[in-house]
């Protein structure tokens, strides 16, 4: 799908300078596509090891969770020669996964050239450059290019050339046609539409820790009036930072942070995103409604989680042509994200609080919740391999949203089973429902905030 023109610096200057990012994260390879002497070619950063490793980068958001992740290691410790040599021997392989084409004709990708980084750091990322190219038939207007989702994310950008293209493509997407004279840039309304999946995205499946602040918010009181003004002030406070951050008004905190602490800004954000999560939660096991402060508190943390959306937005920048209809769009999908698990998370308990509310539906709660229970277990059951690492390595769950799901499921529905079992007790739902699920996010939060700012 079309994307933005020009992609952050702060991406490149990352992947380029090997800042922060740790050795196991998953990073979107960027590719600069020019026509040279009648020859497309590519010129394409990209993290090697993952390629010649095999794993699946569609699939994998951690490389330490990856079958293959013992070859990994052992790749990026190799000497840039013997990366390059590795990569080469792998090309041929690679390029059988490449779909490029001009005017629906295929093309053959030939590599003409791997540069690869010096080993430095092994704990850090370590990006290298590759170059493919091929020859275009006589009068050739536009070509497309793709590749096997197991490659990971390429974003895709079209150089020297008037009104360029730009493409996030993932999951083996294909590109659109690529006129070869310039002119393929997307349009306000076309960046807008593109730009709502990917803020869905940045939340279903892939924010987490944004997914357990929202449902914080909904577990202390599944209601219809404090959860909408929980929710809009988070919404209103995040989209104040993201827009700042994208405008580049937020740019001093970091040089303040990187000259006064040697960190980076964001290296604050998380650990402060991760004590939000904590917090709400563990103010739900102790109050029963809004406290007085609580709607501040959400303001605030809501600034925060814009920065952290905004960090997202930094790995493929904004355009200057089409720059407010993607930051709108990008958050609009954070809102219907959001609003999508606090839907899914309802539709699991509406049951259980109707009946917690006098309702005498109490075999037709029994009935749902054996059925979410064996859903649940059924999911599980396709998962084995989850199952197994999560035995060796129960905090693994956290990187593999499937499998959390695949457990949610039949807890939820074992608590909301005892919730109507004891509905005769006063706040039944709330004392075996919402109070054991705000426990578990406060402990996930707990965690990560341990994990991002001291280890």
């Amino acid at each position: 799908m079309a994307f933005l023109r020009v992609l952050s610096s702060a991406i490149l200057l990352w992947v380029t300078t090997l800042s922060t990012a740790q050795a196991h994260e998953v990073i979107p390879s960027i590719g600069d596509m020019r026509v040279i002497d009648g020859e497309v070619t590519f010129d394409v950063r990209a993290n090697l090891e993952s390629f010649v490793a095999g794993i699946n980068l569609t699939e994998t958001a951690d490389t330490n969770e990856s079958a293959q992740a013992a070859t990994y290691d052992e790749l990026r410790a190799l000497p840039p020669e013997a990366l390059a040599a590795q990569f080469e021997a792998f090309w041929p392989q690679m390029a059988q996964g490449i779909t490029l084409t001009a005017d629906g004709a295929p093309l053959t990708p030939a590599l003409t050239s791997v540069s690869v980084d010096p080993v430095g750091d092994v704990e850090i990322v370590r990006a290298s450059t590759f170059t493919f190219s091929a020859a275009l038939p006589d009068g050739a207007e536009n070509v497309q290019i793709g590749w096997n989702p197991e490659f990971g994310v390429l974003v895709l950008r079209q150089m020297d050339v008037p009104a360029p293209y730009d493409g996030y493509l993932e999951a083996g997407a294909l590109s659109d046609p690529i006129p070869l004279a310039g002119g393929g840039q997307a349009t306000g309304w076309e960046t807008f539409i593109d730009y709502i999946p990917v803020g869905f995205d940045h939340i279903v499946p892939k924010g987490l820790d944004h997914i357990l602040f929202v449902l914080g918010l909904f577990f202390l009181a599944a209601r219809l009036r404090p959860l909408i003004l929980q929710v809009s002030l988070f919404t209103v406070a995040h989209t104040i930072t993201l827009a700042l951050a994208a405008l580049g008004y937020t740019q001093f905190m970091d040089t303040f942070t990187q000259d006064q602490f040697g960190i980076a800004f964001i290296d604050i954000v998380e650990p402060l995103i991760a004590l939000s999560i904590a917090y709400v939660a563990i103010e739900n096991i102790f109050m029963k409604g809004i406290s007085p402060w609580r709607p501040f508190v959400i303001f605030i943390f809501g600034l925060l989680h814009g920065l952290g959306f905004a960090s997202v937005l930094a790995e493929f920048g904004l355009p200057d042509e089409t720059f407010v209809a993607a930051l709108i769009g990008f958050n609009v999908g954070v809102e219907v994200g959001q609003l999508a698990v606090i839907a899914v998370m309802f539709l699991i308990v509406w049951q259980a609080l109707r009946i917690d509310r006098g309702e005498n539906e109490v075999g037709r709660g029994f009935v749902l919740y054996g059925v979410l229970f064996l859903v649940g277990i059924g999911l599980l059951a396709t998962n084995a391999d989850g199952v197994s690492s999560l035995l060796s390595a129960p905090l693994g769950v956290l990187e593999n949203p499937g499998l959390l799901l695949a457990i949610t499921l039949p807890a939820m529905a074992v608590l909301c089973i005892a919730s109507i079992q004891m509905r005769y007790n006063v706040d039944a739902y709330r004392r075996i429902v919402a109070v054991p699920a705000s426990v578990f996010i406060a402990t996930i939060g707990v965690y990560w905030f341990i994990e991002r700012a001291f280890l």
